[in-house]
């Protein structure tokens, strides 16, 4: 039967609550038997057993509920569900399955297919004990590795000359099936860990000890006053008058560094709260209906609601854990930086709210601590420090006055490229990089609100004031977001029509159109994506392709994911509303995307018209298929649109063009050995732990490296003159200043999701780091060509096979 076609705003999803609601009979509950625990399998307790909370259960019923009756499959939580919860709890916690053991799973066997019955019964209050009761045997668990870890610290000599070689990635593997075999794996992982140490420090000692000058070999302290003074390096951590402390050697700071992180982790869990565990929990339920459906806390909504508005309120100090103490990694533009009392690399020890006592976060999870920092718009916080580079004892109080922080980091951003055709005359093109499709969720609390069509808007009349005669839509690095604006931001190039459909549950078909006539931008366009372009990004460059108004660059499809998620805040369920305290909000997935043609971009994203090579072209670790419980890709009937055909008539041409430059493009060739080398890597799934195979392995790879830089070197170029953009500046007149011109990738966009280089030291690092932006900055450099090209067919037909290349 044909389904019925909705328009926009037609139809709206009503999440009835209370209005008769369907209720399962009460079935029979299996309890399961304590069973007591072995002598060899006994440990030292942790923390006081946590309990369920006097409104857990009510919490739980409802999310599930809701999950059961409105997520899009509506599928009831029977045995089948149960056994999903149950083992996406377990891997929650243990993920690398090393620490539950098999005779855990046999405790809590019953468990597993009876979560349902457990959660929704005729009471509406779920039993969630056997959250809590898991999460107390992990934590046993935990205690026990970082025990053993303790004691393999103390006595293990540490050898790698053999030949032995480790499964790093055990998720698809068995739990240990005793004690005895998990102390095999916690021994085995920790050797390896202590060789990655023992390789680091060593290389790492070697760079600095090689690039050290008697110049630059001292510490400098800043001084109360404001003045320095210099510490020698090898009396680290002294100050005038301190007796130097004695060195430690390469193992007892290995011991130190390996004890600390163990204990770490082991510390985060055992601050967990009773809300934390069920949040654990019911995100499993909520993820065992499908990967994207999600529960919330209160804390969790707020990170999503200051990603969407691309704003929050606190301080402005991007912040970052190391050796247990929360440190300043940057500052934005915020009241820290104004202050001036406030650095890089000063490590925040407590924090005190307005005239409250000071609490200590020493050690304290990042998250929390963020969250202590944070606060509303006008409020005092007192931050005790330590400066950079000062003792510990050095410690200062600050007082800053919290305020909005716009997170420019997350906006659109534009570029400008000027570069002479092969007639010589000077073309430009424009680059919009979109990392996500943001939107202010609540307008009236927030004083400028955000968009993100609004903004592309503002950079696409910069580049027609400016002349630009194509433009590249790069959405490599955006993961999606609102709807309603990737929905808008397609209509910035299309004249109307529908841009996706949405399924509903129910089988009924919303179409969702762009209803503005007008153009933005009429000229050449490419969208380039990426293995991680997912959600909103894969409507936008769907709609696009569908309608043949932009060409689609770069991986072999994009991530798929092809389902819509909802918003529903728990305290508009009348049983939670009178709480009294945030009960959290449920992400429930309640519908499919499908494109205007009517295929699903569910599993199979959107294939690229021209595919450039890539890491991820083949990859089985990133994309919607490597998730579990998605559903299924299909197709439903196309929906009425008028194609405008903008590429496929010189797609033949375009394709030829761009294989022939990659063929012999030498940035390229060293991508496709890296491929061949990580394809390798994947197949094999084990790493060795012979220390010689490590160190030559790591030296080939940066000989290989340094070999590439010197040819690179022997051919650089005059890049095209370049003009960075942001939203503000493309209000103003004028251009702003060019770049200089130089092919090096320092500046390059690289994606988010590929490592990139660290500055510490540590040659490897920089090496593959370097080259995954070279690998980056190739892709971006050949879709410039792609559109140089494409620019030229457009005005004059297929253009001279002497087009420009542009540098790269």
């Amino acid at each position: 039967m044909k389904a019925k076609i909705c328009k926009i705003g037609a139809r709206i999803l009503l999440l009835a609550i209370g209005l008769n609601l369907w209720l399962p009979l009460h079935a029979e509950e299996t309890p399961v038997a304590k069973a007591a625990l072995s002598a060899s399998e006994s440990t030292n307790s942790v923390h006081g057993d946590l309990k369920p909370g006097p409104d857990a259960g009510r919490i739980a019923f409802w999310t599930a509920r809701l999950l059961q009756d409105y997520q899009y499959l509506r599928r009831p939580f029977d045995a089948s569900i149960s056994t999903r919860v149950f083992e996406a709890y377990l891997s929650s916690l243990d993920p690398q399955h090393v620490h539950f053991l098999q005779s855990d799973l046999n405790d809590f066997s019953a468990y597993r297919t009876n979560l349902g019955s457990r959660t929704l019964n005729f009471r509406r209050e779920a039993d969630t004990t056997p959250a809590y009761e898991i999460f107390t045997r992990y934590m046993q668990r935990l205690k026990e590795h970082v025990d053993y870890v303790d004691e393999l610290l103390k006595t293990e000599k540490f050898e790698f000359t053999a030949e032995d070689r480790l499964m790093l990635n055990r998720h698809d593997l068995p739990y240990p099936k005793d004690l005895a075999e998990a102390k095999q794996i916690w021994h085995d992982r920790l050797r390896y860990e202590y060789l990655m140490e023992k390789i680091n420090r060593e290389t790492r000692k070697t760079n600095d000890v090689a690039a050290a000058t008697p110049s630059e070999a001292h510490l400098t302290l800043t001084n109360s006053d404001g003045g320095t003074m210099a510490v020698p390096s090898e009396m680290p951590g002294t100050i005038a008058g301190e007796k130097p402390s004695q060195p430690k050697t390469m193992h007892e700071e290995i011991v130190e560094s390996l004890s600390k992180s163990y204990h770490r982790q082991l510390r985060v869990f055992n601050d967990y709260e009773s809300s934390d565990v069920l949040n654990v929990y019911l995100e499993a339920i909520a993820r065992s209906y499908d990967p994207h459906s999600d529960y919330e806390g209160p804390m969790d909504y707020e990170d999503f609601a200051m990603q969407m508005n691309l704003s929050l309120f606190g301080i402005g100090a991007v912040l970052q854990a190391k050796d247990d103490y929360v440190t300043i990694e940057e500052l934005m533009n915020g009241p820290a930086k104004l202050s001036k009392k406030i650095k890089v690399g000063d490590r925040i020890v407590a924090v005190a709210q307005s005239n409250k006592p000071p609490v200590d976060i020493y050690g304290m999870p990042i998250n929390k601590a963020v969250r202590l920092i944070r606060g509303p718009k006008g409020t005092e916080v007192r931050l005790t420090i330590v400066p950079s580079g000062a003792p510990d004892t050095a410690k200062q109080v600050v007082s800053i006055v919290r305020d909005e922080i716009k997170l420019e980091s997350g906006e659109a951003k534009g570029k400008i490229l000027e570069m002479p055709d092969a007639s010589g005359n000077k073309v430009r093109m424009g680059i919009i990089d979109l990392p996500s499709f943001y939107a202010t969720i609540d307008s009236q609390g927030n004083p400028t609100p955000k968009s993100t069509t609004a903004d592309v808007k503002k950079l696409l009349k910069k580049f027609r004031e400016q002349k630009v005669a194509g433009v590249i839509l790069d959405l490599r690095r955006n993961g999606g977001g609102s709807l309603e604006e990737a929905i808008r931001l397609a209509g910035v190039f299309i004249k109307e029509g529908p841009v996706v459909q949405i399924k509903h549950w129910d089988g009924e078909i919303e179409v969702r159109e762009d209803t503005d006539p007008s153009i933005d931008y009429s000229g050449p366009l490419i969208v380039l994506t990426s293995r991680f372009s997912a959600s909103a990004s894969e409507i936008v460059a769907g709609a696009l392709q569908d309608y043949g108004r932009a060409l689609i660059v770069g991986d072999t499809s994009t991530f798929g994911k092809g389902t819509a998620q909802q918003l529903f805040s728990l305290v508009k369920v009348p049983a939670l509303a009178e709480l009294g305290h945030d009960p959290g909000t449920l992400k429930l997935t309640n519908s499919k995307f499908y494109r205007a043609s009517g295929a699903s971009t569910e599993l199979r994203g959107v294939l690229a018209d021209i595919v450039l090579p890539s890491l991820w072209n083949d990859s089985t670790d990133v994309g919607e298929s490597t998730l579990e419980n998605h559903l299924p890709w299909d197709t439903i009937e196309s929906s009425t649109y008028e194609k405008v055909n903008m590429v496929q008539s010189d797609l033949g041409e375009l394709t030829k063009r761009s294989g022939a430059r990659v063929a012999t493009n030498s940035e390229f060739g060293y991508l496709r050995e890296d491929i061949a080398r990580v394809q390798k890597e994947r197949a094999d799934k084990t790493v060795s732990v012979n220390e010689k195979q490590q160190l030559k392995d790591r030296e080939e790879l940066i000989a290989q490296h340094k070999e590439r830089e010197q040819e690179r070197a022997k051919h650089k170029v005059t890049a095209p003159t370049e003009y960075d953009l942001t939203v503000a500046q493309a209000s103003q007149a004028g251009l702003p200043k060019p770049n200089s011109g130089t092919n090096d990738v320092s500046s390059a966009e690289s994606d988010s999701l590929i490592p990139t280089r660290v500055n510490d030291g540590d040659e490897l690092t920089e090496a593959v780091g370097s080259e995954a932006e070279h690998a980056e900055a190739a892709r971006l450099g050949e879709t410039e060509n792609i559109l140089m090209d494409y620019i030229q067919m457009s005005k004059q037909g297929p253009a001279k096979s002497n087009a420009p290349m542009l540098a790269q």
